[in-house]
C-alpha cells in the first residue's frame, strides 16, 4: 500500500549506483521509521544494517517516489537494472 498522508522531510542522502551497488553513508537516525526513496533509473533496492543491493531485491521504477519502513541504524542500497543512476533517500519521522 502506498504511503498516504503528509510527513516532515528530514535528512536526505544520495549515493551513485551502477553494476556495483551504491549505499548511503550514514545510518537512519533514531526515531525514524520510514524513508522516502527515489532512484533516477530503474533499480533494485535493499534496506538493512549492512546492505548490498542485488538483482534479487525490491524493484523500484526510476523517477518514482516510494516509501519504505526501516529501523534506526539501517542503510539503503541500490544497484542498477540496466543503467546507472543516483539513489536519493530522505528520512520521514
Amino acid at each position: 500500500m502506498p504511503y498516504i498522508g503528509t510527513a516532515r522531510l528530514l535528512t536526505t542522502q544520495s549515493a551513485a549506483y551502477t553494476t556495483t551497488a551504491g549505499t548511503t553513508a550514514a545510518v537512519v537516525s533514531n526515531g525514524v521509521q520510514k524513508v522516502r526513496v527515489m532512484c533516477t533509473t530503474d533499480a533494485f533496492v535493499k534496506i538493512a544494517k549492512s546492505p548490498t543491493a542485488t538483482t534479487s531485491d525490491a524493484y523500484v521504477v526510476g523517477l518514482t517516489t516510494e516509501y519504505f519502513s526501516c529501523a534506526p541504524g539501517e542503510k539503503v542500497s541500490a544497484v542498477q537494472v540496466t543503467t546507472g543512476g543516483t539513489l536519493s533517500v530522505t528520512e520521514v519521522p
